[in-house]
């Protein structure tokens, strides 16, 4: 059975509400968010007794990610066929159980390149350039960290993601809201959507749609 690793909070209640309904749900980890967080956990979680069990069976990424092109709107699942990280290294994902997941969802799902940035990306323009320089279609924050710990480490990876931002809105600025420890600090926050109220309300709609999908995706794979 397939370990996930979602993001913490709102990622990782949506996944396990939709697999609530297994009488034997698959192991759903929380991981913090940022590549240097989820980096020291994925090297803590080795020493584990459930890193063994994915070791066998493969590891399966889900969450939320942004768009870095006009073709992929909000609401728009995506399966990564490569991530890409900061220095240009690009990794690729498990062909063979990609394959699985895009077969168990029977439905198209699109194959796309994927960058991990360091940091919140809150401009429109900004996504465009890097979607652009980087030839990526999608934006996350620990893709290439969890690429380069587990498939160095043998792990099968697969990465399902859902689109919550699109290319041409800005983003409330929520670069101190995470935490040096990959967590959300509700105080920064709430001072950032309340500085940019109609980009916030835009992005809490982009993010309730892609967690409804991102419920109703883990309960068909479930």
């Amino acid at each position: 059975m397939l370990t996930f690793l979602v993001p913490q909070g709102a990622e990782h209640r949506a996944i396990c509400q939709g697999l609530k309904h297994l009488k034997n749900p698959p192991q759903v980890i929380p991981i913090p968010i940022g590549v240097e967080p989820v980096t020291q956990f994925l090297r803590n979680w080795q020493r584990s007794q459930s890193f063994d069990a994915a070791l066998q069976s493969g590891v399966l990424v889900m969450g939320l990610c942004g768009s870095l092109t006009v073709q992929l709107g909000i609401g728009d699942r995506v399966l990564y066929q490569s991530c890409q990280d900061a220095s240009g290294t690009v990794w690729d994902c498990d062909p063979t159980l990609t394959a699985q997941i895009q077969q168990s969802l029977q439905a198209t799902n699109s194959l796309v390149r994927a960058f991990t940035s360091d940091r919140i990306l809150s401009s429109a323009h900004e996504k465009q350039q890097l979607g652009q320089v980087h030839q990526a279609d999608v934006v996350d924050m620990e893709g290439s960290a969890i690429l380069t710990i587990l498939a160095e480490a043998g792990v099968p990876v697969a990465m399902l993601r859902v689109v919550s931002d699109d290319t041409d809105h800005d983003l409330p600025d929520l670069s101190a809201a995470i935490s040096p420890e990959g967590r959300i600090r509700s105080l920064p926050l709430a001072i950032g959507m309340i500085r940019q109220p109609i980009a916030a309300l835009r992005l809490i709609r982009g993010s309730l749609t892609g967690l409804r999908t991102l419920e109703a995706i883990a309960a068909r794979l479930g």
